[in-house]
């Protein structure tokens, strides 16, 4: 609430603000995107490499802008005992400043000793700010400032009491989405007051100096692919260049995409056409289809009243279209979504049940070996991503039609789907409870343009 409420009060100020979200999140994102009034991009240091991460970073900041980036978790908190995948280790990458936020419930001087610790713990870190969490009154705020202020050194850029009214209602782990939130620009609106009452964005602006280690290496590039997935591309016959039509289906029930994903789509050549299945009745012509993550457990019974959409993807299905499915978008190509007495028939491409638990089944990084041929990645292949998923595999019907559906990939960390396997593959669909991003995966975008080339082709054969 606080990354949100200090976007959206700078942005009140007319300062452009950058966004991102250091880990794999999409709730969180989607947020800082609509208090910043544009994308959110996510730095991830497991599913990305360095120079990935440093280039995402430079290409979405523009002169002028102020860059923040909402760390994740404890500062030093990662993978292992070294802190990798850390905020920590992301700062120190992109060398730039923290501000870190201290939860100061019933504590006072001991607040300085955590700072100081954290000082200490990597002084490649640079601390340069901190802003006290529920604060309890004006003495409980005069001695953590003058606590951190004598011993630390670092200066208080802000304290905030402890809130009466919780603005920002959780579902699960993290926030609801805001394509659910009929009054977000409320909550921003709320965070922006807090921010601007409680903090001092003077302070902090000054410490959000231009880094100019930064500006030095900045190359004017533009979000990349891999080059070897460029030119792979480039070495397609010229008549498969032709701009295919990309769907995607975004609404409330599914929402979950990395800009980069749809950016990568987009930098290939591919058109792309955004798709609800709690509105449209019918779907235009495509060459292939991307369906994300979301929640369609709580749009369940709209989704199974839309029975023209569902059939129409059924169709397209048995016809060959290439749809690539995750999470939420792997339950909507299920056969039933059972949720408590109650069942819901869903588009009936896979022959699966699911069900909900009230515990995560699937929840962290995921490493994936896709060790059975599929229209979309190499044979071999290892693929990093991650998962969150409340859903359940209760029945898989995969000896009805053996020699037609198959699981393509192999867990070797993570849930997935079922007995440490996922990538339910059928025809030229694949759907898997993996979460990727395109920059770390980019044969995934180069393999949705080239099966939507290849379909396209041969509809155009077929008239």
């Amino acid at each position: 609430m606080l990354s949100i409420g200090v976007i959206a009060a700078w942005r009140e100020l007319n300062k452009n603000i950058a966004p991102f979200k250091k880990g794999p999140d999409y709730i969180d994102a989607g947020w800082l995107a609509l208090a910043a009034g544009r994308p959110c991009y996510n730095l991830d240091s497991f599913l990305l490499e360095d120079s990935q991460i440093f280039n995402s970073f430079i290409s979405h900041t523009n002169p002028g802008d102020i860059a923040v980036i909402e760390g994740n978790r404890g500062l030093y908190d990662g993978l292992d005992v070294q802190g990798s995948t850390s905020t920590a280790e992301l700062a120190k990458l992109l060398n730039i400043p923290v501000i870190l936020i201290l939860d100061c419930t019933k504590s006072t001087r001991t607040m300085a000793a955590t700072l100081l610790g954290c000082i200490k713990f990597d002084e490649d870190v640079k601390i340069k700010g901190v802003l006290l969490n529920r604060v309890a009154g004006t003495r409980h705020e005069k001695i953590l400032r003058g606590s951190i202020e004598r011993y630390c050194k670092i200066p208080v850029v802000g304290a905030i009491p402890k809130l009466g009214k919780q603005s920002f209602p959780e579902r699960h782990m993290g926030l609801i989405p805001t394509a659910e939130h009929s009054w977000a620009l409320e909550s921003i609106s709320a965070a922006a007051k807090i921010a601007k009452t409680h903090m001092d964005l003077d302070a902090l602006e000054k410490i959000a100096q231009p880094n100019t280690e930064i500006e030095t290496k900045k190359p004017g590039t533009e979000i990349s692919l891999h080059l070897n997935e460029i030119e792979t591309l480039h070495a397609m016959p010229n008549d498969s260049k032709e701009k295919v039509k990309i769907g995607i289906l975004k609404d409330s029930a599914f929402q979950f995409y990395y800009p980069e994903n749809i950016e990568a789509l987009t930098l290939l050549g591919a058109k792309i056409i955004f798709l609800s299945p709690l509105s449209d009745k019918t779907i235009p012509q495509i060459d292939a289809l991307y369906i994300g993550g979301g929640f369609p457990e709580t749009h369940a019974a709209e989704l199974e009243k839309n029975r023209d959409f569902k059939n129409r993807i059924k169709y397209l299905a048995e016809d060959g279209l290439p749809i690539y499915a995750e999470c939420g978008g792997l339950m909507y190509l299920g056969d039933k979504l059972i949720i408590g007495e109650k069942t819901y028939k869903m588009s009936g491409v896979l022959p699966i049940k699911f069900g909900l638990s009230k515990k995560p089944q699937g929840h962290g990084y995921t490493i994936v070996n896709v060790e059975e041929e599929n229209p979309f990645f190499k044979k071999g292949t290892k693929i990093k991503g991650h998962e969150f998923h409340y859903s359940k595999v209760l029945h898989w019907a995969e000896n009805s039609k053996s020699s037609k559906h198959k699981l393509v990939f192999s867990m070797e960390r993570g849930a997935g789907f079922i007995n440490k396997r996922d990538g339910v593959c059928y025809k030229n669909v694949l759907a898997t409870y993996t979460h990727i991003h395109s920059l770390g995966t980019p044969a995934w975008a180069a393999a949705m343009v080239r099966n939507a080339t290849a379909y396209n082709k041969k509809n155009k054969k077929g008239m």
